[in-house]
């Protein structure tokens, strides 16, 4: 048994077996875990800046890791022990440092949201159509935290919010930046991937898979597809525009203020956590719409994400968009953004790397 391993009992090991099933974006899974003892260990979290897109501010990497701990929380109460968690001030904020105790709470009920850790996945193939019931919108708003709110894109809004993604599509790909991050994060001719996203789960049909996998090798055959074959618009067809068409409605999730802080980021991903958990727990099917918020915050923050010529003008029209469809106080609140709908579980999905590989020495060494 390795150092790393020999404080790391079966109650933490049961924990962090589920806490590593968390949300993050591509699967990148931003977390390492040193083992301290049996119940304290530091989570070594990192963001993906120097080479994605999506993340050049972190935040979507601090979401995931918020959404890390309250998986955590949630796997913890089934032992009757409550999560503690403190960030490291002086951990740069691309490395955030966490530590956490697993503090006995003999009167801790188990979270039934335990339950769902496992089942939960992004399904981004068409869903019912079918509103929400009350019921099921009741339970959504509930698993927020105090001074979270959910706000509904139905009807005439669920088309419009199709469209705004539809649109923000042509962004991501006709950009080299963005295609940089989709050559890397897609394991081609895959079901089930441990550290990337499948193409099966991408939610295009096998001939636009095929397609994309020989255009995507070479930057070059993305340009000339997009400009002279349309080359994005089956995808955007089949992964933005159908989809976004195809559910109950969209959502979007926003914090009390507006998030500007590590501290802020972390807080959304667990609210995040608990409503997507939640989702589940309700036979619903979930996907996020992340890049639009994305590109809007660079937008208003002046930050420059591509070298080519007019993207940054096409995202802050894709930001007033936004705004349009939301209204400005809730896009500028905006910490997550997603549809929603009825419909069967994704049979093609993400997993995770196995706990083993998780698991770092002092500082995060390996």
């Amino acid at each position: 048994m390795s150092k790393m391993e020999q404080h790391l009992d079966a109650t933490l090991e049961q924990i962090l077996e589920l806490a590593r099933w968390a949300p993050s974006g591509d699967n990148t899974q931003p977390w390492r875990f040193e083992i301290i003892d049996a119940r304290r260990l530091l989570v070594h979290g990192h963001d993906t800046r120097d080479h994605c897109v999506y993340d050049l501010d972190g935040h979507p990497s601090q979401i995931s890791l918020g959404a890390l701990l309250e998986t955590m929380a949630i796997a913890a109460s089934a032992h009757q022990l409550e999560l503690r968690a403190m960030r490291h001030v002086e951990a740069p904020d691309h490395r955030p440092t966490l530590s956490v105790d697993f503090v006995p709470a003999p009167q801790l009920e188990p979270d039934p949201l335990a339950d769902f850790i496992l089942p939960r996945s992004v399904q981004r193939r068409p869903l019912s159509r079918r509103p929400l019931t009350p019921a099921e919108k009741a339970a959504l708003t509930a698993a927020l935290p105090d001074g979270y709110q959910v706000h509904w894109l139905e009807g005439a809004q669920r088309l419009a919010a199709a469209r705004l993604m539809f649109r923000n599509a042509k962004l991501r790909l006709t950009m080299p930046e963005a295609w940089q991050v989709h050559k890397s994060v897609i394991e081609w001719n895959a079901r089930y991937s441990e550290d990337r996203i499948p193409d099966q789960a991408l939610g295009v049909d096998a001939a636009t898979a095929r397609l994309m996998r020989w255009v995507m090798q070479r930057w070059q055959r993305v340009a000339f597809f997009n400009t002279w074959l349309a080359g994005t618009l089956a995808p955007r067809l089949q992964m933005d525009l159908i989809p976004g068409l195809a559910c109950a409605a969209h959502f979007v999730l926003t914090a009390p203020r507006k998030a500007q802080r590590v501290d802020d980021y972390l807080a959304a991903g667990r609210a995040m956590q608990r409503f997507w958990l939640t989702a589940t727990a309700q036979g619903l099917q979930l996907q996020p719409e992340l890049t639009p918020l994305i590109f809007a915050r660079y937008v208003r923050e002046g930050r420059v994400f591509s070298a080519t010529t007019g993207m940054q003008q096409r995202a802050a029209e894709l930001s007033r968009q936004g705004a349009l469809l939301t209204g400005p106080a809730v896009w500028e609140t905006a910490v997550f953004m997603g549809r929603i709908g009825a419909g069967p579980a994704a049979t093609a999905r993400s997993l995770r790397k196995p706990l083993r590989a998780l698991l770092v020495g002092p500082g995060g060494r390996p």
